[in-house]
């Protein structure tokens, strides 16, 4: 074949290549195909949330347990229960409050709605105003119950995250404990020591519950039957159960 018949030819045959590579840049972004299904899931799971629950006051409260910001906590609207499926409703704090940028397990507690019986356990479902979901399970405990009128006395529960328990405690809303520290004491032994508050605090007169999470390593079986044992600020030696979930 003659020299310039074959540079045509190879002429012609880059033009066509680089048509192509034109012809494919100019497709817009995300038109036609189908989305590949690991972006699919992406997007399903964008509105998920961590939770997690615990039993508290005998049953008559539980504590649930979401990530965000420490000076943030959300409220929990009174929670409804029908086919075995408890569903309760998280608002987050209005628009003018200032939170820290942290991100933390913090804990809302709500009591436990009527028809619930917590020596069976129940389902979880929980939804914030902003669109966000997730769903927990919290294990039967033969001994709590509900209804009744509080006894104003601390109570803890483990979450489904080891090492990880909500402590409830009653007092002034305004001046709810800090905790200092936590640390395995014994085999089934935990510690937990508050802050003391300054002498100049000054709180509000109410009586309102106040609850923390917090975390402890090292204990040998936290299937047994375990106990806190809270000291400083309001607390003196108080030796409470925690719940198991």
């Amino acid at each position: 074949m003659p020299v310039r018949s074959r540079s045509l030819i190879v002429a012609a045959g880059i033009a066509l290549l680089a048509a192509g590579l034109l012809t494919a840049c100019a497709t817009p972004a995300g038109s036609g195909g189908t989305p590949s299904s690991s972006a699919t899931t992406q997007g399903d799971d964008s509105d998920e949330q961590e939770v997690g629950a615990a039993w508290l006051d005998g049953g008559r409260m539980i504590g649930i347990v979401t990530q965000g910001s420490s000076t943030c906590v959300p409220t929990a609207e009174e929670a409804t229960y029908s086919n075995g499926v408890m569903k309760v409703t998280l608002v987050e704090a209005a628009g003018t409050t200032a939170c820290t940028r942290d991100l933390v397990p913090r804990v809302s507690l709500v009591g436990t709605p009527e028809g619930v019986d917590p020596a069976d356990g129940v389902e979880i479902e929980v939804t914030t105003a902003e669109g966000m979901h997730g769903d927990t399970d919290l294990e039967g405990v033969p001994d709590l119950a509900v209804g009744g009128e509080t006894d104003y006395l601390p109570s803890a529960g483990w979450t489904d995250v080891d090492g990880q328990f909500v402590i409830l405690s009653w007092g002034s809303s305004t001046c709810a404990p800090v905790i200092e520290n936590t640390e395995a004491t014994g085999a089934n032994e935990v510690t937990v020591t508050f802050v003391t508050p300054p002498a100049s605090q000054v709180c509000t007169m109410d009586m309102a519950p106040r609850g923390v999470v917090t975390a402890v390593n090292g204990l040998e079986d936290e299937d047994a039957d375990t106990f806190a044992i809270l000291t400083g600020a309001e607390f003196d030696n108080v030796r409470i159960p925690i719940y198991p979930n």
